[in-house]
């Protein structure tokens, strides 16, 4: 299959073409889509049934949704369509009411000798995350996407960054500094001429601390073909090879959201191809409402991926960001999902961690819910956290069957949380 990517305007012809959709509802579609950014590629539309696309879990991840907007704000776009600089202006401001940069992200920006690596985040102190300029794409984009705003055209909402010499300064000076994750967007849209130009300095500068290169990337969901067909898959598979004939542990962080994802022939081939490498694959996703918030979901998509040789490893609360309203699941229901799909596998899918929500003191996992002196409480726990100091110790918050995020929860027998 040869790539094609489709914007609302090109969409919009395909649909005149294939009467996929009914034109009201791409009329809601193209007035979300100018808030939440919208590509999808004809891969993904093989995914969606479209005799029953309204409850289609792939249309739901790829379709901006008229639902994603308050009521509110989907007016005030319907009021200012003609006037070029009014629309302007409210998309703009619904943009920056939605907490553009959840979990403190611009507080992350690393620094060394008085120049900031703007590119970049060091949150914690073994992993640095490092956005190559020409990852800041997908090759489509995910409605809940927590990252939205780096295809918004916005430059201030952008992280990204060409410097590899200033990064390679930054993780010889932070011997602490044992992982380099990249991630986007989606740095595996790049050519792997673009990716070795990032990568091969990382390698050539032999860092004695830094054992593990990551890729963070939804391109198994939405192109394997990236690793069985395109024109640079065998030099990217070369690639990937390299990083592991170097000595490096390499991590493919794959994000599949529903097992419909992982049920295309492709899929498997570009699996296999990428763990001949040497590559291990690890999958995550956050729990999302109208997508994937049932524990037959999850349990279904775990026992898939470890069949196809894949590590289960983070499930996620969807972060306080973008449509966070339409996709939400409160923490409580969260756990059942997860609590529900975890009794039913075996072992080799219980390496996954969650539910877990990255704030900005850390990743906070819902470890269940327990009564205490009478009191019924959420259990929580530092899976990760900034101040290393805090990981693995249990606390606890007053149950609210409806929060969603851990600033809408109250601690249990004590003034604060474990983290304030």
């Amino acid at each position: 299959m040869t790539y094609k990517a489709y914007n609302i305007k090109s969409f919009k012809e395909l649909n005149k073409e294939k009467k996929l959709l009914p034109e009201n509802e791409i009329k809601e579609i193209e007035i979300a889509s100018l808030v939440f950014p919208f590509k999808v590629n004809n891969y993904i539309l093989s995914l969606i049934d479209w005799e029953n696309y309204k409850n289609d879990p792939i249309f739901r991840l790829v379709f901006p949704q008229k639902e994603m907007l308050k009521e509110d704000d989907y007016k005030k776009l319907i009021e200012n369509l003609n006037d070029k600089e009014k629309l302007k202006k409210a998309v703009y401001d619904i943009r920056m009411s939605l907490n553009p940069h959840p979990a403190g992200q611009k507080e992350n920006i690393p620094e060394i000798n008085g120049k900031k690596l703007e590119g970049s985040q060091h949150k914690y102190k073994e992993t640095i995350l490092f956005f190559p300029k020409q990852g800041q794409t997908c090759h489509a984009y995910c409605s809940f996407c927590f990252r939205w705003p780096q295809f918004t055209g916005i430059n201030e909402l952008k992280f990204a960054s060409r410097e590899v010499e200033v990064l390679i300064d930054y993780i010889r000076a932070n011997p602490t500094i044992t992982d380099i994750l990249f991630t986007g967007g989606d740095p595996l849209v790049m050519s792997s001429k673009l990716l070795r130009a990032y990568v091969e300095p990382i390698l050539k500068a032999k860092i004695p601390h830094l054992k593990n290169i990551r890729f963070g990337s939804k391109v198994l969901g939405f192109w394997p073909y990236r690793f069985v067909s395109d024109p640079d898959s065998e030099d990217l598979l070369n690639l990937f090879k390299e990083i592991v004939d170097s000595g490096y542990h390499l991590a493919f962080m794959a994000h599949f959201n529903h097992y419909k994802e992982l049920g295309t022939e492709v899929l498997e081939k570009a699996v296999k191809n990428i763990q001949n490498t040497g590559a291990i694959i690890r999958t995550q996703s956050p729990v999302l409402r109208h997508i994937n918030a049932s524990s037959e979901v999850w349990e279904k998509m775990w026992k898939k991926q470890v069949s196809l040789g894949m590590i289960p490893y983070y499930m996620f609360i969807a972060r306080d960001t973008g449509a966070k309203h339409y996709f939400d699941v409160p923490l409580y229901e969260a756990w059942k999902i997860y609590k529900g799909a975890i009794s039913k596998v075996s072992g080799l899918a219980r390496t996954v961690r969650g539910p877990s929500m990255s704030a900005a003191p850390g990743k906070i996992g819902v470890v269940g819910v327990s009564e205490i002196n009478g009191e019924k409480v959420f259990v929580l726990n530092m899976l990760q956290a900034k101040n290393p100091e805090l990981v693995d110790i249990p606390f606890f918050a007053k149950f609210d069957e409806k929060a969603s995020w851990i600033d809408e929860l109250k601690p249990a027998f004590s003034e604060k949380f474990i983290f304030e």
